[in-house]
């Protein structure tokens, strides 16, 4: 795959993609891990938390990548994968259960440790999206991550702003998910019989079933809250 091939371009706004959508939690928890420090020193927290949570990103998706070459683990991915598109349209608590420290060190190491945690679901779609190509994936990764460290107010905002931003991330995971369970070797035997357009039938099914889902629980979320005045008597 070169850059005069058009699967080349595709491949890699998939990995900005899913990065951008699923970063940005990522980048709040690095903003509130830091947000006791001082000037300079918050600054550096973010620079050195940011840097080393890349790095560390970087080598996890390329192990990540390597693993889902083997038989089922597309599978397994896939259905993660699913499964992360749908909570996206679950709404969810806020990460002010982050701690904050007034120590540098501190701080980095908490932007790591949280980093890590939560960097299941980016490690698990930007590796489906990369589809094995290694160096489109480091392209992609070296785009998308300094982009959501840096202008994650930006993109929060919108967010806010236009939620339908969050039901397309939502339904390119899925997308992603219905291609990567379609190209697991160990259903190739089945898959094999069928032209390769029916890779694209089931991706699409993908992202309808992440969208569906997501928005029917998000639903249910929603009405499950019950509001404080509506434990009044009705007069």
């Amino acid at each position: 795959m070169t850059p005069a091939d058009p699967l080349f371009w595709t491949a890699l706004l998939k990995i900005i993609g899913v990065n951008i959508v699923l970063s940005g939690d990522n980048a709040v928890v690095i903003a509130l891990a830091a947000r006791s420090l001082k000037g300079k020193q918050q600054k550096q927290a973010i620079f050195w938390g940011s840097g080393a949570a890349i790095v560390m990103r970087i080598v996890l998706t390329l192990f990540a990548v390597a693993l889902l070459e083997l038989e089922w683990l597309k599978l397994i991915g896939s259905a993660l994968l699913l499964w992360i598109g749908v909570k996206l349209l679950i709404p969810e608590d806020d990460g002010d259960d982050i701690q904050a420290s007034d120590n540098l060190m501190v701080a980095i190491r908490t932007i790591l440790i949280a980093d890590l945690v939560m960097s299941l679901d980016n490690v698990i779609a930007v590796a489906a999206a990369a589809g094995g190509h290694w160096g489109l994936l480091i392209i992609g990764l070296a785009i998308s991550i300094p982009l959501v460290i840096f202008g994650a107010t930006l993109l929060l905002k919108l967010m806010e702003r236009w939620p339908v931003i969050i039901t397309i991330g939502a339904a390119l995971l899925g997308f992603v998910a219905g291609e990567m369970a379609w190209e697991d070797g160990a259903i190739s035997s089945f898959t094999g019989h069928y032209p390769e357009g029916a890779k694209y039938v089931i991706a699409a099914l993908g992202a309808a079933f992440v969208v569906l889902l997501g928005r029917y629980l998000g639903r249910k979320s929603d009405s499950g809250k019950v509001p404080a005045s509506s434990s009044d008597p009705v007069g």
